[in-house]
């Protein structure tokens, strides 16, 4: 099937950091735990302290989850973007290279969906 073009496509992004107000999109992917079929997406400051973030933000998004009760963020294996990551618990989302849209995927060795459902 032949395509024919239409000419340059010149929209502009809506979700481009600057419309946020000073804010970031960051989303989340807590690997194993289908309870959330997607990633979580969160409207969150840059300056926000990797540990504030797992405290006012992520905690209480997953508390529902049977078992968010039982991370250890302590042996968490993160990713960032598709690659691995070892986050500063007292930097800010900034500093740590999370920056507007970055992907961030929570891994916890143990915990393999709702009583073990994806093991």
């Amino acid at each position: 099937m032949t395509v024919n073009s239409i000419g340059e496509y010149t929209a502009t992004p809506r979700d481009v950091q600057a419309n946020f107000n000073g804010m970031q999109l960051l989303y989340l992917y807590w690997e194993e735990h289908l309870m959330y079929c997607s990633a979580l997406a969160f409207l969150v400051a840059p300056g926000m302290p990797f540990a504030e973030f797992l405290e006012q933000v992520l905690k209480p998004a997953i508390q529902a989850h049977p078992d968010s009760a039982k991370i250890d963020f302590s042996q968490a294996l993160w990713q960032l973007n598709d690659q691995p990551f070892t986050p500063d618990y007292a930097a800010s989302l900034e500093a740590n290279g999370i920056d507007h849209k970055s992907m961030l995927r929570l891994n916890n060795p143990g915990l393999n969906g709702i009583q073990g459902s994806c093991s």
